[in-house]
């Protein structure tokens, strides 16, 4: 079965494919995919569609073969003021956290620059994968900014306070060798590779049980709480996997046949 092409705007589609239930969130402005506003608001249209598609289960964040996304478009910060730029923040931050926040889980794949914004992007997604030749940093303090999409808050929560104090500070870039050893990245592969690599992923996710929503939740949720806030929530999140249709398949299948062995609906 051919994937499906769903255009979202001028700069961003979804591609589905029915059979394994992936879909790719395509960034497409060359040559160097800057975000504007209007591809940040079609981005975050984008995740809203897929999360409606009953076809889609996982996505990918993709920039194309050349570039994931070189930064934000420079040109519309010209004359900006205070209150625009405060306007425009909230426009960012909202299409990455609705691409955070989506149950599905979502990686980027990135073939060469993810800087600024492109970066953020690729932060707000679950996983990152990336080509041998790929390059991520925050540059933003070079134009005598800081980053407006969530750099300053989900970086130092991937790698840590201080080299993510260092990478924003610096505004430089880092190489492949350097992010897997960070863990900014968490699957390096070449080039020609990367697509597939991350597709192989996302359909594994895809054809999971529901029960992967809630350990995002956990996850995302209960590491932002104090300890015994993110236990209780733990708790109700277990609890809930009892309700679900896979959770009958799963352990049943399990006692009949052994772990792994499940077929899930996702529901």
């Amino acid at each position: 079965m051919r994937d499906e092409e769903r255009p979202v705007g001028e700069f961003v589609r979804l591609e589905v494919d029915p059979a394994t239930r992936v879909g790719t969130l395509r960034l497409d402005r060359p040559p160097m995919n800057a975000l504007s506003v209007a591809m940040w608001e079609e981005l975050e249209a984008g995740v809203r569609e897929a999360e409606a598609s009953e076809d889609v289960r996982a996505l990918i964040v993709w920039g194309g073969p050349k570039v994931f996304a070189a930064g934000a478009d420079i040109t519309g910060f010209s004359g900006l003021t205070e209150p625009g730029a405060r306007a425009q923040g909230a426009i960012l931050q909202r299409a990455l956290g609705a691409l955070a926040r989506t149950p599905m889980i979502t990686i980027a794949a990135i073939h060469g620059y993810a800087l600024g914004g492109g970066c953020e992007v690729a932060l707000a997604c679950d996983l990152r994968y990336a080509a041998d030749n790929a390059k991520l940093g925050q540059p933003e303090i070079l134009l005598g900014l800081i980053p407006g999409a969530g750099g300053t808050q989900r970086l130092p929560r991937l790698i840590g306070l201080s080299r993510a104090k260092e990478l924003i500070f610096s505004g430089r870039m880092v190489d492949m060798l350097e992010a897997e050893r960070i863990g900014l990245v968490d699957h390096v592969t070449p080039a020609d590779d990367l697509l597939s690599a991350a597709a192989e992923a996302a359909s594994r996710y895809a054809a999971g049980p529901a029960a992967l929503a809630l350990a995002k939740r956990a996850l995302n949720d209960g590491t932002e709480q104090a300890l015994d806030q993110g236990l209780r929530l733990e708790s109700e999140l277990f609890a809930a996997c009892f309700g679900t249709e896979d959770a009958v398949t799963g352990i049943a299948s399990f006692l009949e046949h052994g772990p792994g062995q499940a077929t899930f609906q996702g529901r």
